[in-house]
């Protein structure tokens, strides 16, 4: 039978906690017995989301830090430190996005991007892993993006960060391996949330339906599940591996909904025997 809390007793950080992806990542841990840190720039938002948890029977912190300041970020090292010497779990969620053409991005915006979403999660990720190699086990699983591994239009900064996010996977995991830590990797597709709706319009009306093959946005709850899978035992021997939550865009490479239907510009001939 499986155990239904198979991480109780253990520490899982959660950055980006507070809304969105990262909300229902720290629901799905601390439903698995985990002591959840919430991580969030916004306050209000992580506490009442720590409050969320704790109110249905689990366990949950919230600690308040803009990932974009470096003085912010080592104050929550020296936190965790203090109430949480060892996290077992690290997701590495939370991401910032700009949309606008690549010759208008400016260094302060570069920099901000690269900062949230790079650096933060590398600084992150080596203040955890000596516990948990101490231990012999530990789940570390960024959130990328398929920005990461094609190009998008607008997303310079965001698109780069990504993909650097997915190189520096693979970094950590091969150096850990041997350890039972595993370093993984999720690149959601379109994922409705408030960001997408700002950027693209609603669910039912957004341009980016036509790129999908499976025709809809996938929901916070499909990325979460992704994630609780990379920090599974189900996942033990699976490291350094980006998956692709995306309803099939990373796959389709040309795709053309209604191809089929689309009167031929030449009627097709027959081939000569």
């Amino acid at each position: 039978m499986n155990n239904p809390r198979p991480h109780s007793g253990r520490v899982a950080l959660v950055t980006g906690a507070a809304s969105g992806i990262g909300l229902d990542i720290a629901h799905g841990l601390a439903r698995q017995g985990a002591t959840v840190c919430i991580v969030d720039r916004n306050g209000p938002a992580a506490q009442e989301a720590a409050q969320a948890i704790v109110d249905a029977g689990g366990q949950a912190q919230a600690f308040v830090v803009d990932l974009a300041d470096m003085g912010a970020v080592n104050t929550l090292l020296e936190q965790l430190a203090q109430r949480h010497p060892v996290i077992d779990i690290l997701i590495n969620n939370a991401g910032i996005v700009l949309t606008q053409p690549a010759t208008d991005v400016a260094l302060s915006q570069w920099n901000a991007t690269l900062a949230v979403n790079v650096t933060a999660p590398m600084v992150l990720t080596q203040h955890v892993l000596p516990g948990m190699k101490a231990r012999g086990w530990g789940r570390i699983v960024n959130v990328s993006s398929i920005s990461g591994v094609r190009a998008g239009t607008g997303r310079l900064a965001y698109g780069t960060s990504k993909a650097a996010l997915i190189a520096m996977t693979g970094q950590f995991a091969i150096e850990v391996a041997e350890w039972g830590v595993t370093v993984n990797a999720i690149a959601p597709g379109f994922v409705d949330t408030p960001m997408i709706r700002t950027l693209h319009g609603s669910s039912k009306q957004s341009t980016l339906l036509a790129a999908c093959p499976m025709n809809r946005l996938c929901s916070a709850q499909e990325v979460a599940n992704a994630v609780l899978f990379f920090t599974s035992e189900d996942a033990a021997f699976i490291t350094g591996q980006t998956l692709g939550v995306d309803g099939g865009f990373l796959a389709s490479g040309l795709f053309i909904r209604n191809l089929f239907e689309i009167p031929a510009a030449t009627p097709a001939q027959g081939l000569a025997a």
